[in-house]
């Protein structure tokens, strides 16, 4: 064989495996758009709660159009994320079941392992596509509240469970000074900056029984919903949520603790974020930075978790994080130096990796 020829048989090859990894991720696509259907419509927990049950049965306690729902189940029972009973019986006649474990997966909000609310986020994503085009043509930036509720709903929804069951024990927990600092006397005051819908600063409150929280965020819909998740919560008299801009010199030197969740990377001017964050700490405070895991160095081609990361940047981390003029662009994958790099520039003289162990996020204490 030529080397001509070889050369043309290695690109088919290539290029064969291109088109099949396309089309599945498409058939991927699909069946999230549906969770996202399932989900949002009630129609997994309506399973959940009644069992198997007909289309029209669905149709009927969902309050939705039959003919829809039944297209939905066929398609889920197509992917095997629900059961049929009896394909062959007549279409109105089949009755469609949710697996256990898949329940878990798609309703059980507490769990870990719940994955239903990244159909909220995939969606919100793709929402603004028309402006996230026009940025890449003019090199501005994507307001955050065009990627709607969607959102900050499903965010919260997505990162909640981690919350709950692990803010205040496997990760500000494995921070000895902090933690006893936050069950201590006098009072602890934590700032949770870009807090989002809250879940994080409610978790705190509720791992912390001593500290006060305050919830500061600049996007109203998120606040508004923060203060509704508070309302339920029976911490109303330590947690408080402000639509504040944390370099507020009224609230400079009152916190023992600054914690930033996730958000660092989608911030336009994340310098000046940190070092108003810096003006928020008593002495002996430090400022907490949980923020996306990925490798130190750029070295294609990436693991799943890089991939995943770089999609969000794509289409909603970078494009809010060019609001503005001469805005950072840091983007989802926001690497250690980058991370070191901010917190330097901010005038913190003290920066640690936190030795944290978690697939999605890396810890970071930033000190004066």
């Amino acid at each position: 064989m030529t080397d001509t020829a070889s050369a043309a048989d290695a690109a088919a090859a290539r290029r064969d495996a291109l088109v099949e990894r396309l089309f599945l991720a498409t058939v991927g696509t699909w069946d999230v758009l549906a969770v996202y259907v399932g989900d949002r419509l009630g129609l997994y927990r309506t399973l959940a709660e009644r069992g198997p049950m007909t289309s029209g049965e669905l149709a009927g306690a969902a309050g939705l159009s039959e003919r829809y729902v039944r297209e939905w189940l066929e398609q889920q029972a197509s992917s095997a994320i629900l059961e049929v009973d009896d394909a062959g019986a007549d279409v109105g006649a089949r009755r469609y079941t949710l697996p256990r474990g898949h329940d878990e997966a798609l309703v059980d909000e507490t769990s870990l392992n719940c994955i239903a609310p990244i159909g909220q986020l995939v969606v919100a994503c793709a929402k603004p596509m028309d402006a996230v085009l026009d940025a890449f043509r003019s090199g501005d930036g994507v307001p955050y509240a065009e990627y709607g509720s969607d959102l900050h709903e499903g965010q919260a929804r997505f990162t909640r469970p981690m919350f709950d069951a692990l803010l205040a024990t496997e990760w500000l927990g494995a921070i000895p000074d902090v933690h006893e600092r936050l069950l201590a006397d006098p009072p602890a005051r934590v700032a949770d900056v870009a807090c989002g819908e809250g879940r994080s600063t409610i978790a705190i409150a509720r791992g912390y029984p001593k500290v006060r929280v305050d919830g500061i965020d600049m996007d109203t819909a998120s606040i508004d919903a923060a203060r509704r998740h508070l309302a339920d919560s029976e911490l109303d008299d330590r947690v408080a949520f402000c639509r504040r801009d944390a370099a507020d010199k009224e609230l400079a030197g009152n916190y023992d603790l600054v914690y930033i969740h996730e958000a660092l990377h989608d911030m336009s001017y994340p310098v000046a974020v940190l070092a108003a964050c810096r003006t928020l700490l008593a002495d002996g405070g430090s400022v907490i930075v949980g923020d996306e895991r990925v490798p130190d160095e750029f070295d294609p081609p990436g693991d799943e978790i890089e991939r995943f990361y770089y999609g969000f940047s794509i289409f909603h981390c970078l494009p809010v994080g060019m609001v503005g003029e001469d805005a950072a662009g840091t983007g989802t994958v926001m690497r250690c130096a980058t991370v070191r790099a901010y917190a330097e520039q901010a005038g913190f003289s003290g920066f640690e990796v936190l030795p944290i162990d978690n697939d999605f996020y890396r810890f970071y204490r930033l000190t004066p």
